[in-house]
């Protein structure tokens, strides 16, 4: 392995993460050092913020745009809040953009090769895709450092399609929608869900396998390097399954030697 050291950064906002059991994790997998690090935002100057700020995400269907943030978009981000609990606030950043600005806050002595740094996040983390041309949610954002949204797992792939047409019957009559998320409960991942630990297991493979060889997701879906485009996808891989496939583990045995 090229990586000798991962660093694993938190995002208080979402104690579920549970760094301590993902390091004990990676410890079991990977003959390297990991070290937990606390939200390295938490350090930053005003200035980051503002940085940060610049890197939200206002037309979907246009690629990344720079604009000048106000200074309640500044003070929101230096208070570091994500009202995660209502889909209706969640603010989109470019990805990249936001990856550029946490590279800039890693130590020059620490901004090596083999040091692997991990970011984890609750803002939804974003790419502009040319293929239809309109941004979409990830929940990771490749290369070192890596970035994990934990609301780009729980967002990004797509809940049941029954799911959205009881919300739509339920919506035009009038009907609390509530009745429906209790119905599809469970078929996918929510906020606070005590699974994202399990799930996030995934995620970290993903990061550290595609900067270790650069190959992209894996497409097999019982593999724990596939890409969901659907929660039952995801559940199955990361908390069904758990397992790599034999390509894969062929792959983690030589990264291992």
């Amino acid at each position: 392995m090229k990586i000798s050291k991962i660093l694993l950064y938190e995002e208080p906002t979402v104690p579920q993460i549970n760094l301590n059991h993902q390091k004990e994790f990676l410890s079991e997998i990977f003959n390297v050092e990991i070290e937990v690090r606390e939200n390295i935002l938490k350090f930053s100057r005003r200035d980051t913020s503002y940085s940060i700020a610049k890197c939200k995400v206002f037309k979907l269907r246009k690629d990344f745009q720079e604009h000048t943030p106000t200074q309640e978009e500044v003070e929101f981000e230096e208070s570091n809040i994500q009202d995660t609990g209502n889909t209706e606030n969640i603010i989109m950043y470019d990805g990249f953009q936001l990856q550029k600005v946490l590279t800039e806050l890693i130590p020059e002595k620490e901004n090596r090769q083999d040091i692997f740094h991990v970011f984890f996040t609750n803002k939804l983390t974003c790419t502009f895709d040319y293929n239809d041309y309109r941004y979409h949610g990830r929940a990771l954002i490749g290369a070192n450092p890596s970035i994990i949204s934990t609301t780009g797992i729980i967002e990004a792939p797509a809940k049941p399609k029954e799911y959205y047409m009881d919300l739509m019957v339920n919506f035009a009559k009038g009907v609390n929608v509530d009745s429906v998320k209790e119905k599809y409960k469970g078929t996918y991942l929510e906020y606070n869900d005590p699974r994202l630990s399990t799930v996030i297991e995934g995620y970290l493979l993903q990061a550290i396998f595609y900067y270790e060889t650069g190959e992209p997701f894996c497409q097999d879906s019982e593999c724990r390097l596939f890409n969901p485009h659907w929660q039952k996808d995801l559940i199955h891989s990361q908390i069904e399954q758990q397992k790599l496939c034999q390509k894969h583990q062929h792959t983690l045995n030589q990264l291992r030697n």
